[in-house]
């Protein structure tokens, strides 16, 4: 089997069912490029992702749980800009054709796509060593993207769900899960929920946003960094899980901080709209963890003191 014939059996046939539903998208996979037509009144949005075997999931990770927490990272960047996910493109480079692999991949990509309201618009495929690159495609009103730049004194810090989940599941990879707690913290690895329809919803309320990805830390330090602002965090703010305080113990609190990869929404707004935004009925948990300062240092309030807030994250050409 060629490349063309992997595309045509594996990808070709779910995108062009999936294309007739997509007003947006007018050409998918079968040509040189994909034809995506912005809709009226509206900005493009879009990102690149790239996992690589062995850095971003362990060599004997399935194909299944590859599918979802691909698209699962890729889309968290379209929830943070507040945009509505349309399409994607894959590129896929294996070390061999596997049928097997071929066949959980593309059947989960699929399923993971409808979850995640996405359309596989084309790509591309080639030989190497495991990787996959995904670029998504969403769209915001014109002007209405949400920015890591807009936060200002005075701005409420809140974080979408919990943190820490993912960096607990990295630790239980090597073995099987022992309990439900373990069975969640691993599927919060594998399979990240991007946070769509939060990012959908404090579209209008938030004045800035970011997903982490890196760490809360390593990610609100970014954001404040835009924004020429800094931060007072609270600690005991950070919301944790029972599955993480369970199987982490007395280490929850840094994994929340600097674990990263849960893809979470980290967002601030000012203390109206945190007022208007509470009266929202949202799935989501939503949780206040600190103020937006003026000046260039960050303060985190932990073990009954005040002290610097290090940007601490993983960085992939740190020494």
């Amino acid at each position: 089997m060629d490349e063309f014939s992997l595309i045509k059996r594996y990808f070709e046939q779910p995108s062009h069912s999936a294309v007739q539903g997509n007003d947006a998208l007018l050409l998918g996979i079968g040509d040189d490029c994909a034809v995506l037509r912005i809709p009226a009144a509206k900005d493009l949005v879009f990102s690149i992702d790239t996992l690589v075997e062995g850095v971003h999931f362990p060599v004997e990770a399935s194909a299944a749980d590859i599918a979802w927490r691909l698209l699962g990272s890729a889309v968290s960047d379209l929830a943070a800009m507040g945009a509505e996910p349309n399409s994607f493109t894959l590129a896929l480079t294996l070390p061999g054709m596997a049928p097997q692999w071929l066949e959980e991949f593309s059947l989960n990509l699929v399923t993971a796509a409808a979850k995640y309201q996405l359309t596989l618009a084309g790509g591309d495929t080639t030989k190497g060593p495991l990787a996959l690159s995904v670029q998504v495609n969403g769209f915001v009103n014109q002007g209405a993207a949400l920015l890591r730049s807009g936060a200002v004194e005075g701005d409420i810090v809140c974080v979408t769900g919990s943190l820490g989940d993912s960096k607990a599941g990295l630790g239980l990879l090597a073995k099987p899960p022992e309990n439900q707690q373990q069975a969640y913290l691993l599927e919060r690895y594998y399979r990240p929920l991007p946070r769509i329809s939060s990012g959908l919803l404090i579209n209008t309320f938030a004045s800035a946003c970011i997903d982490v990805s890196d760490g809360l830390i390593a990610d609100l330090s970014h954001l404040l960094k835009r924004s020429g602002v800094s931060a007072k965090i609270d600690a005991q703010s950070i919301p944790l899980s029972q599955a993480l305080l369970q199987e982490a113990g007395e280490n929850a609190l840094q994994w929340a901080l600097t674990g990263g990869e849960d893809f979470e929404l980290c967002f601030t707004l000012s203390a109206e709209n945190w007022a208007a935004l509470k009266l929202q009925h949202h799935d989501v948990a939503l949780t206040a963890i600190g103020v937006i300062t003026a000046g260039d240092e960050s303060k985190i309030f932990q073990n009954n003191q005040w002290q610097p807030m290090v940007a601490k994250g993983y960085l992939h050409f740190s020494e």
